[in-house]
Order: structure tokens, then C-alpha cells, then sequence
């Protein structure tokens, strides 16, 4: 590179795993294949990872489409709030993470279907306990809340 050249890097979106192997944060453990052990470290993939799982769209979509394919629009229509540019953004992004797949069939007006692969079944089943909780506690949570919210009124 010559003199006087400024290398820029450029930060990965939220929903990119990096394709070259990170450098393991200090401390860190052996890497387990190509990933550092450590989830807690700053550059872990995991993160990424995490991030995408941990949105609300994401563990809605993966429940109802463990249950059966799906097309965009009843996507839409079934989970209340969804707007069409975040289903489209989650769907796009859960594609590419392998969790689901799109099958376009070529009619007028085009027909979309999403189903969940075999990989998104496998985490389909993990985030559908956390619905589970959510339904069985979201009384205790309230509660607390309005408790706490007293407590520091």
C-alpha cells in the first residue's frame, strides 16, 4: 500500500457473521472449530447470533413456521404489529442464516411461501419455550413491575 494510503474499515451489519475466523479475545478459551469459546468477548460471533434470536419478529415467525409453510401476506396478517418491512427484513435475514427457506412460485400475482429448514426447526423449539414462559409469567412480571414502579415514584 502506498505511503499516506488510510486503510477504512468497514463495520459489519447486525446481521453479518464474519466469513474470516475472529481473533480470540484475551483470556478467551480454545476455539471450539472456527469460533472462540466465549460468548461474553466484544468480537465473538455469537453476538450476531444472539442478536438475531433475540428479536421479538424472529421468535414469532420461527413458531409459526415450525407449525406449517406460510405465505408473506398470512405472516403479516397473523402476527399483529409485524409491518411489511420488518417481516421482509427478518425474513431475509433468517434465510440467510439457514433457519428459513423462500420458495417463489411464478403466478399472477407472485406467490411467496416461507418454511422453517431443518437448522431453524432445531432453535424453533428453543424460542417457542420462551413464548411459553412469557405466557405462563407475564402476570408475575407485571407485578413486579408495579412494584417497582411504586417503590421509586
Amino acid at each position: 500500500m502506498p505511503a499516506g494510503s488510510a486503510v477504512v474499515k468497514k463495520a459489519l451489519s447486525r446481521d453479518m457473521v464474519p466469513l474470516d475466523k475472529p481473533r480470540p479475545a484475551r483470556g478467551a478459551k480454545a476455539p471450539r472449530g472456527n469460533w472462540p469459546a466465549n460468548p461474553y468477548a466484544q468480537d465473538c460471533p455469537t453476538r450476531l447470533v444472539l442478536d438475531r434470536i433475540a428479536d421479538k419478529w424472529t421468535v414469532l415467525l420461527l413458531i409459526l413456521l415450525s407449525r406449517r409453510p406460510w405465505r408473506f401476506n398470512e405472516l403479516r396478517r397473523e402476527i399483529g404489529g409485524l409491518t411489511q418491512k420488518m417481516a421482509s427484513q427478518t425474513l431475509k435475514g433468517l434465510e440467510r442464516d439457514g433457519l428459513v427457506s423462500r420458495k417463489v412460485t411464478p403466478t399472477v400475482p407472485v406467490t411467496v411461501e416461507y418454511s422453517i429448514t431443518p437448522l431453524g426447526r432445531t432453535l424453533s423449539e428453543t424460542v417457542d419455550a420462551l413464548r411459553i414462559w412469557a405466557e405462563r409469567h407475564m402476570g408475575d412480571v407485571a407485578k413486579a413491575q408495579t412494584q417497582y414502579d411504586r417503590t421509586k415514584a
